[in-house]
């Protein structure tokens, strides 16, 4: 694939190339089926008000494409515009809308100076790509200024806690210098000005996202309730308020 000069200048502070194994896991059915439709669909029942009709979408990391179809099914957007800096990333990404035959402007660049107008996008879909950047607070800079006031931002990531995991370790490659709990997700958005309720929070304990598998449960250990448990996983929608 020859990339464009546009592309091919973009320079992040940091990039940390994923292992293969990784790799592979996040270009599988799995993956899209067991994390991707799974968030998603939790996603969507924390969105204030009615789901937007055929919105705009940005998918802030697309990775390989795998969310293109399940983003499709979930919102019947008019258009995804995709931004992933992993160049075998774009590239695979736009293999997959080819094959699914759907409308996505997949393009490589940074999340964190995206070449976007202002006010110019109806949903900003973020999934489990945070805790890979190395310029959060620009970053989500970034995705305050194309959202439209009103517009929703579909933010799920792992915690500091799961990132830090001896399987995440062994399996996966992150920058673990800016990894974050739950609650610091939360006052980063509240801060950048994003506002969000109760209402609009998740906090799935998957069986994946603990350290044991699901093992303890599996051999009859009660799961740690919320308040008890330091979690894994959030699922949050915030808006981007209206003037």
């Amino acid at each position: 694939m020859r990339l464009s000069s546009r592309e091919s200048a973009v320079v992040p502070t940091l990039f940390i190339p994923e292992t293969r194994i990784g790799f592979r896991f996040l270009g599988s059915q799995t993956w899209e089926t067991h994390v991707i439709r799974v968030a998603l669909r939790d996603l969507e029942r924390l969105i204030p008000g009615r789901k937007p009709r055929e919105p705009l979408v940005l998918d802030a990391g697309c990775g390989q494409g795998k969310s293109f179809r399940p983003l499709y099914d979930h919102f019947a957007p008019r258009r995804v515009i995709a931004v992933d800096y992993a160049a075998e990333c774009v590239e695979l990404a736009r293999g997959e809308a080819e094959r699914q035959g759907l409308d996505a402007d997949v393009r490589r660049g940074d999340l964190a100076a995206l070449e976007l107008g202002d006010g110019t996008v109806d949903v900003v879909f973020c999934h489990q790509t945070f805790h890979h950047l190395t310029r959060q607070a620009e970053a989500l800079a970034e995705f305050h200024r194309v959202l439209k006031p009103g517009g929703l931002l579909l933010f799920a990531e792992s915690t500091r806690a799961y990132i830090e995991s001896w399987i995440i370790r062994l399996l996966f490659r992150h920058p673990m210098d800016v990894q974050r709990s739950a609650g610091e997700y939360m006052d980063m958005l509240r801060a950048q000005g994003f506002r969000f309720g109760p209402e609009n929070l998740s906090f799935p304990y998957l069986w994946w996202s603990r350290s044991d598998l699901g093992a303890l449960e599996f051999f009859g250990r009660p799961v740690p309730q919320q308040g008890s448990r330091e979690e894994t996983l959030i699922n949050l929608v915030a808006t981007r308020p209206k003037p």
